[in-house]
């Protein structure tokens, strides 16, 4: 049975640090995450720590985390207001993709995340983190678009910003995409207490 009687993200990484079977553990420096639940609600998901990730333990604190930054502030957010995590939670060897063996040993340590900070929307940035919660949407397809995740939390896609940084044309596309996400945060309501009931349920499974 997953563990979730946590009372801070700090206690949850350091547990699911030592309680994972992912292979990347032993290659990488440190695992890499967040400790602040998000003020506004929005978990934003990519696919794996890269270089500086690793050497600081934060996540998106390198050139696609400084356009990040800029994406959020265009839509009236502060990197403090959200989270940003990775489907896995150690750098692969060399920034290669993640391996799906990888992926799903950090599964149970995502979904514990998920189940502490309650999130009112999970934005995926790249293919890696939308094949996650969406297995058969392709990002040229889906980015700027909502999605119904079984659990109720809603998914919206997104390009991952380090893209743009290979191709400049992405940069655009990314904010436009960002502001629809504004108009879809603006427009959902606040969940209700018996539905999170139901996110949390599905989630423990």
């Amino acid at each position: 049975m997953m563990k979730t009687d946590f009372k801070t993200l700090k206690e949850l990484h350091e547990y699911y640090a030592v309680h994972n079977a992912c292979g990347l553990k032993e290659l990488a420096t440190q695992p890499v995450y967040e400790i602040t639940p998000p003020s506004s609600g929005i978990l934003l998901i990519g696919e794996a720590p890269g270089k500086n990730e690793d050497l600081q333990g934060r996540p998106f604190v390198g050139s696609a985390g400084k356009f990040l930054d800029e994406l959020l502030k265009s839509i009236g957010y502060s990197r403090e207001d959200v989270y940003v995590s990775n489907v896995v939670k150690y750098r692969p060897p060399n920034n290669r993709e993640p391996q799906e063996d990888e992926k799903d040993a950090c599964r149970v340590w995502l979904n514990a995340e998920l189940l502490f900070i309650k999130p009112r929307v999970i934005v995926t940035l790249g293919r890696h983190a939308l094949g996650r919660f969406v297995p058969d949407a392709g990002i040229t397809a889906s980015h700027g678009q909502p999605f119904e995740h079984p659990t109720g939390i809603p998914v919206f896609a997104m390009y991952h910003p380090a893209a743009a940084l290979y191709n400049p044309n992405l940069r655009d596309v990314l904010k436009k995409d960002f502001k629809e996400l504004k108009n879809f945060l603006d427009s959902r309501p606040k969940v209700s207490k018996a539905k999170q009931e139901e996110i949390d349920a599905i989630l423990k499974l």
